[in-house]
Order: structure tokens, then C-alpha cells, then sequence
């Protein structure tokens, strides 16, 4: 998970969970040793700036920019080829270009919503998506100390959501950085430097990209224009043949691959759902993408090995609600969600799992902690994206009337600037950085999904 809980792991005991240490290097900074996480970001078109809470109070973002109306009336924004920004008079003339650019790129695509408020916030996160993005393709968790690293996950759902709203350009751009950034045996680092140059520590790498990066790529070819779509998958194609390969190959034989960090960041002593379900949905993405480009020899291996890993998660995951692991000892994980739509066909028995994991995750402040763990610090604050799983599992399931309240939820607990933050804490106020990609793909996605109806995922073959 985006920030810095990522220092540890779990590891099984004989009768109970332990938390240790794992990072190399020093390990990761602590909260208190950071600045304040920004709740806001400027930008131009090759640089980014995090607004303080300090500068941002009674501030408002110009409609459909990144430029920000101070309380005094002035306005604060990051000029173009700078790297600082400057405070200007309302309706200074070069930030005018810049608003003007902004929304020119968002009449481009698509704001998905069915109310004007709704608009807003997917507009909102766009822009702020936009913001976090590099030139390079490198995405951005957040514009704060910690989270200012490419995560291969948080990369992927930015590059659907992007995709899905006909930001064709900007979802191509972040699977080549992924392309760029992929280890010589298949795999991905946990999260690199935004500069391509590697991980900035010791955290160790997670398998789950090796099923996000495929996903993000079927998602980008499904909403792509036609023309010329399959060119661009030739240029992607060893990058997915390189990821589904290492995922085969690390499967055992019982289907399952062997256990590694997931979200959460932590280590589990056994296979978990959030890197079992992840490579199921990449493994059917890389099947059918082998089938547009012409390697049916691929196809085939890779429903192979996606038959093998359903059939282990139903032996294994099924019979215990699929928890966080196998072995049913590490209790419930909001990545339930990822054996739902968009990601995979949801398999019976996964409507009840998603209530009853809802259920057993819900706080008093209205969200959800990443799952319950007694060995994992969550507490008493609510992450965003573990909440906005559900409205997306939920309304790209086609369930909206299970999908609205979370969604609803999520956006009431935006910051002052409009801004989705990673935590919200017990009291139900924003907190951690802001705006957070992660959160902000996972809502414009979910807004798609209400608007359309359900969104696709990637089909097993049988």
C-alpha cells in the first residue's frame, strides 16, 4: 500500500500472526520523520508541487485547473518550464492559458457522473491524476515525501481510468514506463524512482504487478481508438509475454503462487488472494492479447496456467469466504474485490463473500480498514481505496444500489480543495496526502461503471 506501513511483514507462528521487520537499507522513514503530507497539487506540464495545508486554507481550485484562488483572491499556480510556483493576480494571463489548457483536456474525454457534483469530483481527480503524471509515463502515488514513487499497481488502475475516460495518450504513456521499468526475470520492483532509475530501498518486490500490468493493458486495448491499437500492443507485447511467463512459472502444484507481499505491502506465509486474484485477471488479460496479436501458442499456455489458478484459488480460497489467505488464519481483505469485475468473472459465492467482508471491515466512521488481521496496525482509520473497492466491485458487477452509498461515502470525505485522501480517520476527517491516484482511478472507474452499466473484465477460458 502507497506510503509507508510497507516495512513490514507478516509472518504464521503455530498458533498466531507476528509483525517483523523486513526492509534493507535502514528500512522506511517514520510518519513523524516526514513533512506534512501535501492536500493538494499544482502542476504544469513537465512538473509537479504539493500545496500545504497552511497555503491552502480558504482556498478554492479555479474551476477545471490546477490552479489554485488563494483566500486573499490572488491566485497560486505552477508557471510552464517551472518548477516553483508564483502568486499572480486573478486572471493573470498566462494562468488563464493554463486553465484554458486544463479544461481543453478534460472536454477531450470524458467526466463520467450522473449528477453535476459527481462530475466534479471525477473531474477533480482527473486533473489531479493528470498532475501526478511524469512526462516519462511515471505515475506518481502522491505528491508528498513517501509517496512520490511509480507503484506498478496504483500505475495500472490509473492507466484504465485514464483509458476509460478517452485519455488514450496518457493510459499508453503509463504502460511504457511500465514496459521500461520491468525486472529482466518478468517482475516489477514494489515501486521505483519517478526518474526510471530503480527502488528507492530495500521494500520487497510484490508478484501482484505481474497480473495488474497485463489487466491495465487489456483494459487500455478494449477502450482504445481501432486504429492503430495493434500496433501499439506489438510494442507492449514482450513486456506482457515477459510478465504472464514469470507468473506461470511461479505457480505450485496446487495452482497457487507462492506467497509474497500484497497490498498491504506485507508478507504472508502463504499464497493470498491479493496477488492470487490479481494474476488470475492477468493471466486471462495476457491470453486474450496474445490472441489479437497473433500468438495463439501464447493464448493457449496462459489459459493454462489462469485454469490451474482458478481451480486452486476455488480448492483453497473458496471454502473459507476467500480471506486474505489460504489457510483462512489472516481473516478478511477488501482484496476479495479484486476475483470481482472489472479484474475477473466473479465465481459463485462471491456476492456473499463481498457482504460479508464488507460487513466484518466496516468502522464506525462509515469506511473500511484493509482487512482484519490481528497481526496488521490498520486501527481505527479508514483507507479509501480498500473503501472504493467495493463501489467499484459492486457497480462494475452491476450491483449500483449496493455501489452508490460507498461511492457516496467516499466522495463526502474529499478535503476542502475537493481533493480524495488516502485515510480518513476516526473522527470521519480527511487525513494522510491528498489527493491520492490510487483513490482517484479507483472513483473515476467506479463512476464509469455506474454510467455504463457494469465494465468488463477479462473471461476465463475453458
Amino acid at each position: 500500500m502507497s506510503g509507508v506501513l510497507g516495512c513490514w511483514a507478516v509472518v504464521a507462528a503455530a498458533l498466531t500472526s507476528t509483525v517483523v521487520p523486513v526492509c534493507g537499507g535502514g528500512g522506511h522513514a517514520p510518519l513523524s520523520g516526514l513533512a506534512a503530507p501535501a492536500v493538494g497539487v499544482l502542476s504544469n506540464a513537465t512538473a509537479a508541487e504539493g500545496v500545504s495545508a497552511k497555503r491552502a486554507a480558504g482556498a478554492r481550485y479555479v474551476e477545471g485547473s490546477n490552479v489554485l484562488r488563494l483566500a486573499s483572491g490572488r491566485w497560486l499556480y505552477l508557471p510552464a518550464g517551472r518548477t516553483e510556483s508564483v502568486v499572480v493576480a486573478a486572471g493573470d494571463g498566462r494562468a488563464l492559458r493554463q486553465i484554458g489548457q486544463s479544461r481543453a483536456w478534460l472536454a477531450s474525454g470524458r467526466i463520467p457522473g450522473r449528477s453535476a457534483a459527481e462530475r466534479a469530483a471525477a473531474g477533480r481527480a482527473l486533473l489531479a491524476m493528470r498532475a501526478l503524471l511524469r512526462p516519462s509515463g511515471a505515475m506518481a502515488a502522491g505528491w508528498s515525501p513517501g509517496w512520490m514513487y511509480a507503484w506498478p499497481r496504483d500505475s495500472s488502475f490509473a492507466c484504465a481510468a485514464f483509458a476509460h475516460t478517452g485519455h488514450d495518450e496518457e493510459a499508453f504513456r503509463i504502460l511504457r514506463h511500465s514496459a521500461a521499468t520491468q525486472r529482466g526475470d518478468g517482475s516489477w520492483e514494489a515501486r521505483t524512482k519517478l526518474d526510471g532509475s530503480g527502488p528507492p530501498d530495500g521494500r520487497r518486490w510484490q508478484l501482484d504487478a505481474n497480473g495488474w500490468v497485463p489487466w491495465a493493458a487489456w483494459q487500455w486495448y478494449r477502450a482504445a481508438p481501432a486504429e492503430g491499437r495493434r500496433a501499439r500492443l506489438e510494442v507492449l507485447y514482450p513486456m506482457i509475454r515477459r510478465a504472464a511467463e514469470r507468473a506461470a512459472g511461479s505457480l505450485g502444484a496446487d495452482g497457487l503462487p507462492p506467497a509474497s507481499p500484497d497490498y498491504w505491502e506485507l508478507m504472508t506465509a502463504g499464497p493470498n488472494i491479493g496477488t492470487a486474484a490479481p494474476l488470475l485477471a492477468g493471466f486471462n488479460a495476457s491470453a486474450d492479447l496474445a490472441r489479437e496479436a497473433g500468438r495463439p501458442g501464447d493464448a493457449v499456455r496462459w489459459e493454462r496456467a489462469a485454469r490451474r489458478l482458478s481451480a486452486g484459488i476455488s480448492k483453497r480460497f473458496s471454502p473459507v469466504g476467500y480471506q486474505r489467505t489460504a489457510d483462512g488464519r489472516h481473516g478478511r481483505d477488501s482484496a476479495v474485490t479484486f476475483m470481482a469485475p472489472p479484474f475477473n468473472a466473479a465465481p459463485a459465492g462471491l456476492p456473499a463473500a463481498l457482504d460479508a467482508t464488507y460487513r466484518a471491515l466496516l468502522l464506525p466512521n462509515g469506511g473500511l480498514t484493509p482487512g482484519d488481521d490481528p497481526g496488521a496496525p490498520w486501527g481505527a482509520t479508514a483507507w479509501t481505496p480498500s473503501t472504493a473497492f467495493f463501489a467499484l466491485a459492486w457497480a462494475a458487477g452491476g450491483r449500483p444500489g449496493k455501489a452508490r452509498p460507498v461511492l457516496e461515502w467516499v466522495l463526502s470525505k474529499r478535503n476542502a480543495l475537493g481533493e480524495l485522501p488516502e485515510k480518513v480517520d476516526r473522527e470521519g476527517r480527511p487525513v494522510s496526502v491528498a489527493p491520492l491516484a490510487w483513490t482517484g482511478s479507483i472513483v473515476v472507474l467506479a463512476l464509469v461503471a455506474l454510467e455504463a452499466g457494469g465494465l468488463p473484465a477479462p473471461a476465463l477460458r475453458p
